[in-house]
């Protein structure tokens, strides 16, 4: 490769888009080309998009056209070229090459291809993405602190009715337990403290691999490496969470009490209208509240869902006022094409949806409060997370997840060590964080 080429990358959208960022740069160090983050430096850029709303492909789209604007040769991956192939090519015709979701491994190759010959396009866009995941491939992480995400499968076999997923990333794929197992301990000897389980639905880890759900035994297993000292699970699916899986997170002393359960509604009609699992939501939460000994539940809400009824949503409101959600988010229903609801009648007026977002999360900040406010005297675990330029301490509490959750600002006149577990005394709080003494 000309050594006079510098190339980066920007990732956009969620942590599994993260994941395969870090996943390609260390394609490219096993190929011996060296990316940095730092676009100003580089001509040629990888550019890691979301498609998972119209918000994200906005932003991705953004990123592009800025960096062909500054005369870069840009390579598109992800679930932009996934989602729009050859409408994208036609909308940016400048892109040098594209990348599908399950195409990740091919980085290294598309890369020289790029340099060598300047005028060709490259298409490397699976038609049908399967994941697989390059268990050979140590990750450059971009993020390095007491936290870092492990993937422990892609793709999902679910037919959501406003999802896009299952055609951007394909069928549901698991990684063994004994590759996530070697990562975790390798995180752990690298001083990762918190590994943060991620998927689009972990509850379905194992199905493909072992024949039933298996993140329980996943759980167990990871509870005995001694490296590490929380770990965190994200993206559950209510149907899923069966009692064995509840039993693993009371029983597993290192897996936090932290529930992130995207329930989406609570109105049985328009569960059924999304294609959800219709449960009884108030039930489950009582189990898991019995079970699960100081469990925080995490969840999100779409509202303005086509056909959802003034009385839909009173439902929602007083289901949420009731449920007490340690954090929620709420989304307004984003049209998005080839899914089942795009094509609903009924569709709701923005105006509507807005209103019913505001009014939802008005209503959660309330309760956030009383959340918080319930921790002070209480002396809880966190994870010291950084110590600011003035010397105070940033924490995060074991109901807080990294980045979409709260933060504990502590004071102290101790040094504790980023990535270590302190005994925090909660004595004040806001809506979203914490403030503690150690």
């Amino acid at each position: 490769m000309n050594k006079q080429h510098k190339i980066a990358l920007i990732n956009h959208g969620c942590a599994k888009n993260l994941v395969d960022s870090e996943l390609m740069l260390g394609i490219l160090a096993k190929n011996g080309i060296n990316a940095t983050l730092d676009e100003t430096k580089a001509d040629v850029v990888i550019i890691n998009t979301c498609s998972f709303i119209h918000d994200a492909e906005k932003e991705s789209v953004q990123s592009i056209l800025q960096m062909i604007e500054e005369g870069k040769k840009v390579i598109i991956t992800g679930c932009l070229p996934q989602k729009y192939n050859t409408e994208l090519k036609q909308a940016i015709p400048e892109a040098a090459a594209m990348l599908g979701t399950s195409d990740i491994a091919k980085i290294a190759q598309v890369v020289e291809k790029v340099l060598e010959d300047e005028t060709r396009y490259i298409n490397e866009v699976s038609k049908e993405p399967v994941y697989n995941y390059p268990e050979d491939i140590e990750r450059q992480q971009i993020t390095v602190g007491a936290s870092s995400y492990v993937k422990i499968a892609d793709g999902c076999n679910y037919k959501c009715g406003y999802c896009v997923i299952p055609r951007l990333r394909g069928p549901y794929r698991s990684r063994p337990v004994e590759k996530i197992v070697d990562e975790v301990k390798k995180l752990g000897q690298k001083g990762v403290s918190e590994v943060v389980l991620i998927a689009q639905d972990t509850t379905s880890y194992g199905i493909d691999l072992y024949g039933k759900p298996s993140l329980a035994l996943l759980l167990r297993e990871l509870n005995k490496i001694k490296e590490i000292n929380w770990i965190r699970v994200m993206y559950t699916y209510p149907s899923m969470f069966n009692d064995e899986l509840i039993d693993a997170f009371a029983q597993c002393d290192k897996v936090v009490k932290y529930v992130d359960i995207p329930l989406q509604h609570s109105h049985p009609e328009m569960l059924k209208a999304m294609k959800r699992p219709v449960i009884d939501y108030r039930a489950f939460l009582k189990k898991l509240r019995e079970k699960i000994k100081d469990v925080a539940v995490r969840t999100t809400f779409i509202v303005g869902y086509p056909g959802e009824t003034q009385e839909m949503f009173d439902d929602l409101y007083e289901f949420v006022k009731e449920a007490k959600f340690n954090k929620m988010g709420a989304f307004e229903f984003s049209r998005e094409k080839n899914t089942y609801a795009d094509t609903l009648p009924e569709q709701i007026p923005a105006k509507i949806k807005k209103q019913r977002k505001n009014k939802l999360m008005k209503l959660q900040q309330k309760i956030s409060l009383e959340v918080n406010q319930s921790f002070i005297g209480k002396t809880i675990p966190c994870i010291i997370e950084a110590v600011s330029s003035d010397g105070q301490i940033i924490a995060r509490s074991y109901a807080d997840a990294p980045e979409v959750d709260g933060l504990v600002y502590i004071e102290t006149d101790k040094n504790p060590v980023p990535g270590d577990i302190e005994q925090v005394k909660i004595v004040g709080c806001d809506e979203y964080d914490l403030y503690g003494e150690l």
